[in-house]
């Protein structure tokens, strides 16, 4: 069916969102008029190694073999401006999904310079090869860590940004400023923020999911790491917070609703060129607190799950949840995804691979 086709080059394309981006892209390009043809890129520096025989990453190879895809994979640190380069010789790109980065909240706190260095550094070599290959669409990873302290919820898109509580929020808000002002300066380049919140859970055949290295720091893969036995216990950062009982509440998204957001938003690009820079929530609207995901996930999976709460962490806030209301509007996309989905996609991926991508 597709008559046109477009190279898009994903960063961070290994990871856990990106990969199932890469899914998405390639489901729709089976039911629409535009083939979209993804190239990845990632250092793998939060992904999984090749098997050693076959260099692609194994969450690469998986969805190849979901998607019935021959991938296109390139090893590449985007602070290496001189590689980045040579990916962009081989293709001409019609737009880029920018996820690469350095994203765990706890760890930029303890780690600051290396956050700002990373994702600055990755994110300015990026628009500076763009610029040298005539590339004008770019979507952003962003994140709700860019709105601080809510001054009310669900957060719309003009709530205030830049009060951010932690470094990998900063380098979010900092990376939006830059995308803004660049479309400010050059009239034909359309950039798209979507600032989401957590997402959970993994793609329904259990053969990618959310695989960490090293101690998880987001909530679902430790729950699930503690159902299979690979953690004795969860730790909940605070009981004391102004929320029903007193755990965090935030807004939890399936990868697969935030996936096909990603596809929602380049779709844009095909109606409205140059689109200037659009900001969008990606989310369900709602919020659940640590202790109703666990008592959700113990449903799901018919698995205790051991807690104990402790001290608040660094950089965190009480309640963060969105208004995505303009994503419906503008994309015409909507989370479809319960959290009883979330959770039982979530176990069905640990189930099936107790030490992750580790497992085959």
């Amino acid at each position: 069916m597709a008559s046109t086709t477009r190279h898009v080059l994903v960063t961070g394309g290994a990871g856990y969102i990106g990969s199932h981006t890469v899914v998405e892209l390639l489901a729709t390009s089976e039911t629409s008029s535009v083939k979209y043809i993804p190239v990845v890129v990632d250092n793998l520096a939060n992904s999984c190694e090749g098997n050693g025989q076959i260099p692609i990453p194994e969450s690469v190879q998986r969805v190849g073999e979901l998607a019935k895809w021959d991938p296109l994979f390139h090893k590449v640190d985007l602070c290496d401006v001189e590689a980045l380069r040579e990916v962009f010789k081989l293709y001409s790109f019609h737009s880029v999904i920018h996820f690469a980065g350095l994203k765990a909240v706890g760890e930029s706190v303890s780690m600051p310079l290396r956050y700002y260095q990373v994702n600055l550094i990755s994110a300015m070599n990026l628009m500076q090869v763009m610029e040298e290959f005539n590339v004008v669409n770019i979507i952003f990873s962003s994140s709700a860590t860019v709105y601080g302290t809510p001054q009310k919820l669900p957060l719309p898109e003009d709530h205030p940004v830049g009060d951010c509580t932690n470094p990998y929020g900063k380098t979010k808000f900092m990376i939006e400023n830059f995308l803004t002002d660049e479309c400010k300066a050059k009239s034909n380049l359309s950039a798209v923020i979507l600032r989401y919140f957590n997402p959970v859970g993994a793609h329904s055949s259990g053969r990618i999911g959310e695989d960490p290295k090293g101690a998880p720091n987001n909530l679902m893969p430790y729950i699930t790491q503690v159902a299979i036995g690979r953690r004795p216990h969860l730790s909940v950062f605070g009981n004391d917070y102004d929320t029903p009982d007193g755990t965090g509440v935030r807004d939890y998204v399936h990868v697969v609703d935030l996936a096909k957001g990603h596809v929602a938003a380049l779709q844009l690009f095909e109606r409205e060129s140059p689109a200037g820079c659009v900001v969008y929530n990606i989310g369900t609207g709602r919020g659940y607190s640590v202790l109703e995901m666990v008592k959700a996930f113990q449903e799901a999976s018919k698995m205790e799950i051991k807690y104990e709460i402790v001290g608040r962490r660094g950089g965190d806030v009480a309640s963060v949840y969105g208004d995505t209301s303009k994503a419906a509007r503008e994309l015409g996309f909507t989370a479809t995804k319960t959290l009883s989905d979330m959770c039982a996609d979530s176990w069905r991926w640990q189930e099936m691979n107790p030490q992750g991508f580790n497992s085959s």
